[in-house]
């Protein structure tokens, strides 16, 4: 395969071989200059010297697929979920959402407020392979309380899948999350679901999303009937018709499924005569009118490829996801001060986009949910918290399929690790290599809308109470603020939605065996005072105006209305006055 002889053969080994801390790439140019000088023949040997070293990283990140899920409540998000891990191997059953009393739950919703109201009310982070990917799903809350939860889980995903309910269209909280994936640029694809009850025209649907949200579909499939009368669905690309036929297994809907050519001659009679002529015309107009699939559209966030099913009888699932992994790409690159950092070239940096309390009831403890955006990680390699400049050791790294924890020896970019949080995390904080220097761009803390004084009922559990107040606050589910000068002696707790309120009130006294009771205050509207020494007593105009800091010691004043807010802005001059915190 070389030629050349064998002295610089040997050389050329040892050179190899006393290089294995060099970069691949520096390792490369110094065995060209050695075959330029000893004459050696340019080989295959020669020029993969690269892959030597960096193969096996390039190719376990190639491999990762990190996406969210997105839908507003009830569309199907989780059960699609569900179906996923299933294919995946993951789990045996998938478990309903809304289930009997011995029925299984979802994996994903893991909380026992979760499962009893059959909602998810934080997002979950999901692990499995198939067909030689390594696919991490982020299951979303869907209930627009909990949105603020969605839009961090939103910054650690590459791409999103958009779970429409056929019956509905396009609904309020797809947009707000639609919103966040756009100004990310990333991938989105749509899953129209529910397409064995009675749906919209699917030319209406497309026509929906393409107005609403503002951009533009391309059907990889296409539904045939719906309701009672779906009989499956179209594959374009194929021009295969997968047959849809409701069995029932052991109590759960499932869907048969029978595969056929549109070109046999048996297709009109499997499908019936009516249904396949009107399948023909159909996609006559949809090949002369949709857009045409460009992949270099679809990875802009430009174009969304459409697909058709039923989540819940696990009908067209398979088929989206086997042309979605080979329409998404490996992880992106993230940005760095206002450069790009490859998730291949670059060694292991990783950003925290999600923190959570009491995962396990008996140990207490408290996970840091990071997403790697380079590199490889491996168990106890020093590392360095940025926003503290202190080096540590991440301990008990773990991938976690929503409650169940697996021990990890090493992850790469694109995964998403948990690991045992001292208290030194916050939402957006930053992990490199101690001599990298990397910071990506925290995420904001969006301004709560409703406002109690938290009231707590014995005052011997104190410990707990302030202990259960500030873990909750750290996981960014609500934001805690003390009165001005007053300390912890009042706790006021803001939120985006007031189903916040009932969560946290359910976490108190379950989590931590702490009573509270819930005051209503009547402010609607926060602002930080940019300027953090500002003195809040010297302020004028502020009768009607509660001045309180938040866990970082910033000052803050809570406003009744929008008009109060202008008011005090009138009456101080040189008085900044900001609607969210990056801090």
């Amino acid at each position: 395969m070389v030629s050349g002889n064998s002295d610089s053969c040997q050389s050329a080994v040892c050179l190899i071989k006393c290089k294995i801390g060099v970069t691949a790439r520096k390792l490369r140019s110094q065995l060209t200059e050695t075959n330029r000088k000893s004459g050696w023949v340019q080989t295959a040997f020669t020029y993969r010297t690269e892959d030597l070293f960096l193969s096996n990283i390039t190719e376990e990140i190639k491999k990762r697929r990190t996406f969210a899920i997105i839908s507003h409540p009830d569309a199907g998000k989780t059960t699609l979920t569900e179906k996923f891990l299933l294919y995946g191997g993951a789990i045996n059953t998938a478990g309903s959402v809304k289930g009997k009393a011995n029925s299984k739950h979802a994996v994903s919703d893991w909380m026992e407020i979760e499962k009893e109201r059959g909602i998810s009310v934080t997002s979950s982070v999901l692990q499995f392979e198939y067909e030689g990917k390594c696919i991490n799903i982020l299951d979303t809350p869907g209930h627009e309380d909990f949105s603020e939860d969605t839009y961090r889980t939103l910054m650690a995903a590459d791409c999103a899948v958009m779970v429409i309910d056929a019956s509905k269209g396009v609904e309020p909280q797809t947009i707000k999350l639609f919103k966040v994936c756009v100004m990310r640029h990333i991938p989105i694809f749509t899953f129209i679901n529910k397409m064995d009850r009675e749906a919209k025209d699917t030319f209406d649907l497309l026509d929906d999303i393409e107005k609403v949200l503002g951009i533009e579909t391309c059907p990889i499939n296409w539904p045939i009937g719906c309701g009672k009368e779906f009989k499956g669905v179209y594959e374009r690309a194929s021009r295969n018709i997968l047959r849809f036929e409701a069995v029932s297994t052991g109590g759960a809907k499932e869907a048969k499924e029978t595969i056929i050519s549109a070109d046999d001659d048996n297709a009109a009679d499997l499908i019936g005569e009516d249904f396949y002529e009107n399948l023909m015309e159909e996609i006559e107009l949809l090949d002369g009118a949709a857009a045409d699939l460009d992949m270099d559209k679809v990875h802009q966030g430009k174009l969304s490829p459409v697909f058709f099913g039923s989540a819940l009888t696990n009908f067209g699932v398979e088929p989206f996801l086997e042309h979605f992994l080979k329409m998404t790409n490996r992880p992106l690159a993230r940005t760095s001060k206002g450069e790009e950092v490859d998730p291949v070239e670059n060694g292991f940096s990783a950003f925290v986009f999600k923190i959570q309390a009491n995962m396990n009831k008996n140990h207490r403890d408290r996970i840091a949910f990071m997403r790697i955006c380079s590199g490889k990680f491996e168990a106890n390699m020093e590392v360095k918290h940025v926003q503290s400049k202190k080096k540590m050791r991440l301990s008990q790294p773990q991938q976690i399929m929503a409650q169940e924890r697996k021990i990890v020896e090493e992850a790469y970019a694109g995964d998403i690790i948990g690991v045992f949080d001292p208290g030194i995390f916050s939402i957006g904080d930053t992990v490199c290599l101690p001599k990298d220097d990397f910071e990506y761009e925290g995420i904001p803390t969006f301004a709560p809308e409703h406002f109690a004084r938290v009231i707590q009922l014995d005052s011997m559990k104190r410990k707990q109470f302030v202990k259960g107040v500030e873990q909750i606050a750290q996981e960014g589910a609500i934001q805690i603020f003390q009165e001005h000068e007053a300390g912890f002696a009042e706790i006021i707790v803001g939120v985006v939605g007031t189903l916040q309120f009932d969560v946290l009130k359910y976490r108190l006294e379950n989590e931590y065996n702490c009573e509270i009771r819930l005051e209503p205050l009547p402010y609607q509207a926060i602002r930080w005072i940019k300027d953090r020494n500002t003195d809040m007593n010297k302020l004028r105009g502020v009768s009607e105006v509660k001045k309180v800091k938040d866990m970082r010691g910033n000052p803050l004043l809570l406003f009744k209305n929008e008009w109060g807010i202008q008011f005090v802005l009138d009456r101080n001059e040189g008085l900044e006055l900001v609607e969210f915190s990056k801090e």
